[in-house]
């Protein structure tokens, strides 16, 4: 599969044009996202990753199209993780919901630079080094079994601690030295200059975090994909068409977290499966062996740790809820 120049030109327009009717045309400055609204431009954006997966089947057939839409799958989990730590951000630093939309629009515009890097830096070392994928299968193999040992340990009263003390972590005291701060958050301005000095604001910190949170989750969800292809213009289509629907997805979701307590678990078992395939797989093609993970089966597999890790989600609100219920109406009664 052999991609030419007008392809990625042609891309980078598309991309351009995508961000510039969501910034200026899909949202109106200070808007306040409500949850339809936000379920709409979710629909839109699966809906033109969809449409982009069916061009990459007409120009390039069915291999390559599976191979994106899988990526696009894991990509598009995976993202659901950057979404809880967004809303902790959020919250750490007191950022206005009319506000968020323009902090997560840059935050993604770095993404996106950031991302092609990696995958440019990533789709070398394996053409390079081929050991190198046994080194990231082995990767997500920990990082996913870590993952799960994590949540296991975690209790309510960490993550409450967690809350509060995400605005005093070392990246952002570092930051603070560096950088004279104002709190002045009258404006929506990363930078704001007072008495003839320069000043960042809190709304800087907001997106610095959030450009280290997606590099920190990039080293995890990038070797994913690379599981399933090495083909740049692959890899890198399906991540931005991921990332493009985050925004949307963000505030479609946040409303609504508490209903994917166990997709965490699934994307654990989703890393843990994905290193496996990539070491399986890539052991087979160095020493001509038969068995291997074919693509279609990752999907499918992928695809139901998702969807069983919702049911069960949703299921466990309804009981938590029912118990709720009947607290309340027992106390009532009392």
């Amino acid at each position: 599969m052999v991609i030419g120049p007008v392809f990625w030109i042609g891309f980078i327009i598309l991309i351009v044009v995508l961000l510039t009717l969501d910034m200026f045309v899909f949202h109106k400055k200070g808007e306040i996202v409500n949850v339809k609204k936000a379920l709409w431009l979710s629909f839109l954006w699966i809906s033109l990753a969809l449409l982009f997966n069916v061009f990459v089947f007409l120009m390039f057939g069915k291999e390559p199209a599976l191979e994106f839409f899988t990526a696009y799958v894991i990509e598009k989990s995976l993202s659901i993780d950057n979404l809880f730590v967004f809303i902790l951000i959020f919250s750490s630093f007191k950022i206005h919901p009319r506000y968020q939309h323009g902090v997560l629009f840059w935050g993604i515009l770095g993404a996106l630079i950031f991302r092609a890097i990696f995958i440019f830096a990533g789709i070398a070392l394996i053409e390079r080094f081929a050991w190198v994928m046994y080194l990231f299968g082995g990767f997500l193999v920990i990082t996913g079994i870590k993952m799960v040992v994590d949540l296991l340990k975690k209790k309510e009263n960490e993550q409450e601690s967690e809350r509060k003390d995400m605005n005093q972590n070392s990246f952002v005291t570092f930051i603070r030295r560096v950088f004279p701060m104002t709190d002045d958050m009258s404006e929506p301005r990363f930078i704001k200059k007072i008495n003839g000095k320069r000043y960042v604001t809190p709304f800087f910190h907001a997106l610095l975090v959030i450009e280290m949170t997606d590099l920190v989750f990039a080293i995890d969800s990038i070797p994913a994909v690379l599981a399933v292809s090495t083909n740049m213009f692959i890899v890198y289509t399906s991540n931005i068409f991921a990332i493009l629907g985050m925004r949307s997805l963000y505030f479609a979701l946040k409303g609504v977290m508490d209903y994917f307590y166990y997709l965490k678990y699934a994307l654990s078992a989703i890393l843990i499966f994905i290193g496996g395939k990539m070491t399986i797989n890539h052991y087979a093609h160095e020493n001509g062996s038969t068995f291997y993970i074919a693509t279609t089966l990752s999907l499918l597999i992928i695809l139901t740790l998702i969807l069983i890790s919702i049911i069960a989600s949703v299921v466990r609100s309804k009981q938590h809820e029912k118990k709720e219920s009947k607290v309340k109406t027992g106390q009532s009664i009392n």
